[in-house]
């Protein structure tokens, strides 16, 4: 087989240094010049960075498992996010919502708020790098405009860096998304119709639980669940949960069962079973006691038994990772 020729440099291509280097498209030529493609070049960096995973990428937050929730299991929701130092000038509010319209990554209203979507896809592998940087942006945007999505630079702040770290973070979850469209607005245009049409009705029932941490209720035609995040490690949390389950007390009542877990963002959830009759808040009192049986569990020392073993093979077999 005959050997590639090596590329001769582009006539006429802009010679730059490393850091000036822009980002391009992974097959379009590198724009320093070398004759060879972005992906082979300059953007082997951010092909990497791109695969460095940040397991926990909300660690440090305020309401680290209510952003887990939030990426993940709840449809409709938002909460009010505090800048460092405060609000920008001209920017009355900065909010946190699961999703927007048309799947914008941020929004900077009208009025100069900011609204930031969660759950839109990301481009590397730090979700809290992307998301401030989409912030930071939003920030900056003309009154009455959305932000795209971009690949973020390898280097930035993360959320991290950029919110109060000492303000709280409480989750309003809303039965649709009404609140896309501001209450002095006389009315949404009609792509913005059209999508909160279909938002709404692909969203599924969702109640937070007072009382307990990142604990969701939510209805499903055949059947009810609570899908609760937790902070704890992994292994000491599934050692927990097997210890219950073995001694018959990792119920939430009758006719209610613990089926699994989901490892979501570096976070362990547990997921019961309930019947469709059971209702967010027959869930309280319920989901109360039992994390009050959890923490005692979770105290334990002493060797897993057999039958708890057996039961934490049981739900580590049962567990889905989501991200």
């Amino acid at each position: 087989m005959a050997k590639k020729r090596p590329q001769k440099k582009a006539a006429g291509a802009p010679q730059v240094t490393n850091g000036e280097v822009p980002v391009v498209g992974a097959r379009e030529p590198c724009p320093c010049g070398s004759g060879r493609r972005y992906k082979a070049c300059h953007g082997r960096a951010a092909a990497h960075a791109v695969t460095e995973l940040v397991q926990r990428p909300f660690e440090g937050l305020a309401g680290e498992c209510d952003w887990v929730a939030l990426r993940e299991l709840v449809p409709a929701a938002t909460v009010p996010l505090h800048p460092k130092g405060g609000l920008p000038e001209g920017v009355p509010s900065v909010t946190l919502a699961t999703v927007l319209p048309m799947a914008w990554p941020a929004l900077r209203r009208d009025d100069g708020s900011v609204l930031l979507a969660l759950q839109n896809d990301t481009s590397s592998g730090d979700l809290s790098r992307d998301l401030a940087d989409t912030l930071q942006r939003a920030l900056e945007a003309e009154p009455g405009t959305p932000v795209a999505a971009r690949r973020v630079p390898v280097e930035g702040p993360r959320l991290q860096d950029l919110l109060d770290p000492e303000a709280g973070f409480e989750p309003v979850v809303h039965t649709g998304f009404e609140f896309w469209v501001p209450e002095s607005a006389e009315g949404p245009s009609p792509e913005v119709a059209a999508s909160l049409e279909r938002a709404n009705a692909a969203a599924i029932p969702t109640v937070k639980l007072p009382g307990v941490e990142a604990a969701y209720w939510c209805e499903t035609p055949e059947k009810n669940h609570l899908r609760w995040v937790m902070p704890h490690p992994e292994e000491k949390l599934l050692d927990a949960l097997a210890r219950l389950h073995a001694a018959g007390t990792s119920s939430l009542g009758e006719g209610t069962r613990l089926v699994g877990s989901f490892r979501a963002h570096g976070l362990v959830v547990p997921v019961w079973d309930l019947p469709s009759a059971m209702t967010a808040e027959d869930c309280e009192k319920p989901a109360a006691a039992f994390a009050e049986r959890l923490a005692g569990a979770l105290a334990s020392e002493a060797p897993l038994t057999a039958e708890e073993r057996r039961a934490r093979g049981g739900l580590t077999n049962r567990q889905v990772t989501l991200s």
